[in-house]
């Protein structure tokens, strides 16, 4: 695998030595790789707090419910927002999009509402920044639909319109097999220091000629690889689409989402919460579409006789997006070590359903016990309408949650305050 992808990666001092000092023609990239301006406005474009528009989005919070003690209000307005990180030590949320930006926002005066929400490296052209993972040592990766950035000390340089790059993954894929759909990558650091990217594969089901081509690069997977790029392997596959992963803090599993077949009826192939147990795993896809429900492509091929199934079977077509596990002591005890996931709430199915946060706790081997909604309300059931839809959730400094939202365009935050 690692003879046909491109990795580059250098420290930026190893790149200024190597490169002689400054040369002609140099990308924006290139420029900043040797800490060198590139001319960008310091005036980086930031997004009004609409005071009109915030007071909606709450006036329609509060139709969430949720158990008892619990408070729902608006963090921040922010355009597309998908995938967040959060810095452990000053709480900047960075979050990604499937446009061309990215964001950090920043609560200045620690009221628990973002005080500014500004474009993240605006020197930097991206493309679907979807995916946003940062190292307990402050480095910041941006998962690209077919690129890594790898952006040391972003607590520091966030603030300038140039950032420091200590490195670049890519490609991810074969440029010729890049898509518009299910380019959405995530991203996370594993208990073993390693980068964790999910790649979903393009289609509904896949035409069998494009297995073999998808198998090596992982897509259709879970791929894995040095922090710097390097030692890239195939982690899990028999995977569809999956946009949302976390890792068990009590035992090390890795845990994902994953989205199942369209066109199949209202009410199959059922959502996935999967759980990894070994690496080398397979989860089905293609020749299931979700859960056991076999694909009509697939119908007359044998599946891997090793094929794992969900750790939980979710509703059809809710489509099961980002997911964490909660490490916080703001909550009540019982939601501690266990798993929410954002339901970003249905497209093709006849009575729309999703559009919500689940909670699911865990037994003491590790499984899954009950998986219940936590937040729901921003699907209108009488009319069909979404007033929100949720994309992930993460954890933020205090122990409350964030809840992105990329209809709205806006950051929600959970609290407890008991009750």
């Amino acid at each position: 695998m690692n003879n046909t992808v491109s990795i580059v990666h250098a420290g930026v001092l190893t790149c200024l030595l190597a490169a002689g000092g400054p040369a002609l023609g140099q990308s924006n990239i290139d420029k900043m790789r040797g800490f060198q301006v590139t001319g960008t406005s310091l005036d980086i474009p930031t997004v009004p707090q609409d005071e009109a528009m915030a007071a909606q989005i709450r006036k329609n919070l509060q139709q969430v419910k949720m158990p008892p003690g619990f408070k729902i209000d608006l963090f921040a307005i922010v355009p597309d927002a998908r995938h967040m990180a959060v810095s452990k030590s000053i709480g900047v949320v960075y979050v990604g999009t499937r446009k061309s930006k990215a964001w950090a926002v920043t609560d200045r005066d620690r009221d628990r509402i973002a005080d500014e929400v500004k474009v993240l490296a605006p020197s930097i052209k991206m493309k679907v920044p979807n995916g946003m993972c940062i190292t307990n040592d402050g480095i910041l990766y941006v998962v690209e639909h077919n690129r890594v950035l790898i952006l040391p000390a972003i607590e520091f340089f966030y603030e300038s319109p140039d950032i420091a790059i200590d490195g670049i993954i890519e490609p991810l894929v074969p440029v010729e097999e890049e898509s518009f759909n299910h380019g959405a990558r995530t991203c996370s650091i594993g208990p073993d220091n390693k980068l964790y990217i999910t790649l979903g594969q393009p289609f509904n089901v896949p035409a069998k000629e494009k297995l073999g081509l998808y198998k090596p690069w992982g897509m259709g997977g879970i791929i894995r690889m040095n922090r710097d790029g390097s030692g890239r392997e195939v982690y899990v596959d028999g995977v569809r689409n999956s946009v949302g992963h976390a890792w068990n803090p009590a035992n090390g599993e890795l845990w994902f989402t994953d989205n199942q077949v369209d066109g199949m009826g209202d009410d199959i192939p059922p959502g996935e919460l999967n759980r990894v147990t070994a690496q080398g795993q397979n989860f089905g896809f293609p020749w299931y579409g979700g859960g056991d429900t076999r694909t009509a492509l697939y119908m007359d091929e044998s599946p891997p006789a090793d094929v794992v199934f969900p750790e939980v079977n979710m509703v059809a077509h809710a489509a099961d997006l980002g997911m964490m596990f909660y490490s916080g002591k703001m909550f009540p005890k019982k939601y501690r070590n266990g798993i929410f996931s954002a339901q970003h709430g249905s497209w093709n199915r006849t009575t729309p359903v999703g559009a919500r946060v689940m909670f699911t706790s865990l037994n003491e081997d590790g499984s899954a016990k009950e998986t219940v909604p936590f937040a729901e309300g921003w699907l209108v059931e009488e009319t069909g309408e979404y007033v929100g839809r949720p994309v992930d959730v993460e954890q933020y400094i205090d122990g409350s949650i964030l809840v992105s939202d990329d209809l709205v365009g806006a950051i929600y935050r959970i609290s407890y305050v008991g009750g």
